[in-house]
């Protein structure tokens, strides 16, 4: 089995509508995909009426969390969507994604950059507005060649020239969300340290203590150094290890199905998950 865990939408930031990104991978050979998008199930049911034959839909969301001043992504799967508590904590974090994107402007403006809000807007069309959309917009004005460009000090970074903070969940406070509405918790490229800051091990240690269920350890930022020091993080605190190629369509380079997830790990994963189950697809829409 092929197994991709982590893949978004243009419900989010994702360039691929999610019937387009179920087709792509069904096209792509893989046997399950996951579809998370940022703090959004909006684009849920659309994947799952154009899902192909043959090819399992895993639900989920990518948690914007934040500790100790470091932002961090958590993977949440098959959870209850419409279960209160989870359900507020994301609409808080979703609402606040305009106003920072539009300060991001406003900052980009006071360093010379001629990007404005419309053209953000029309970038993030009907998706959950974000960095990557302001770093499309760079992309397009000839400021930076790609959107990873876009990701350094200079500007998009944490703590960069143009970077605004914005609501972010507490981590342990995501866990316990997700777990009360049924779902699973994976830390996401947890090793990226090109996006910035990473947590430390100590820190992964107290989410894992936490009930955390695992980390994402292949993954396109992460060297093989990165990845073999997280597998073995993994195996001492006894953490389930995903693979994922964090596929964005265009927006990015990594393309769907290049890293994958042990078909034992997914069946655990799905073992352990009761607000949700995987959708097996009947031949779509």
């Amino acid at each position: 089995m092929r197994i991709d865990l982590h893949c978004h939408s243009t419900a989010s930031d994702g360039t691929d509508t999610p019937a387009e990104l179920v087709r792509n991978a069904g096209a792509a050979g893989l046997d399950v995909v996951a579809l998370t998008d940022h703090d959004t199930t909006r684009g849920h049911a659309e994947a799952v009426a154009a899902l192909p034959r043959g090819l399992t839909l895993v639900t989920g969301a990518e948690l914007s969390c934040r500790i100790d001043g470091i932002s961090m992504h958590m993977l949440a799967y098959l959870f209850d969507p419409e279960e209160p508590a989870l359900l507020a904590e994301r609409e808080l974090v979703r609402d606040d994604r305009v106003p920072r994107a539009r300060a991001m402007v406003a900052r980009l403006n006071e360093l010379g950059v001629p990007v404005t809000w419309e053209q953000v807007a029309r970038i993030a069309g009907e998706g959950s507005v974000g960095r990557p959309h302001v770093a499309t917009a760079l992309v397009e004005l000839g400021v930076v060649p790609t959107v990873n460009d876009a990701f350094t000090e200079n500007w998009l970074s944490d703590g960069g020239r143009a970077h605004v903070a914005k609501h972010e969940t507490d981590p342990f406070e995501a866990i316990r969300l997700v777990k009360g509405a049924g779902g699973v918790t994976v830390f996401a490229h947890p090793g990226a340290s090109k996006r910035g800051r990473t947590v430390s091990e100590s820190v992964v240690a107290e989410l894992a203590a936490a009930g955390l269920d695992g980390i994402e350890v292949d993954h396109m930022d992460h060297d093989a150094d990165t990845r073999a020091r997280l597998r073995g993080l993994a195996a001492d605190l006894g953490l389930l290890v995903t693979g994922s190629s964090d596929y964005h369509g265009s927006r990015k380079t990594c393309v769907l199905g290049e890293y994958t997830t042990d078909p034992e790990v997914y069946g655990e994963i799905t073992r352990r998950a009761t607000g949700a189950f995987p959708v097996p697809g009947t031949g779509g829409a």
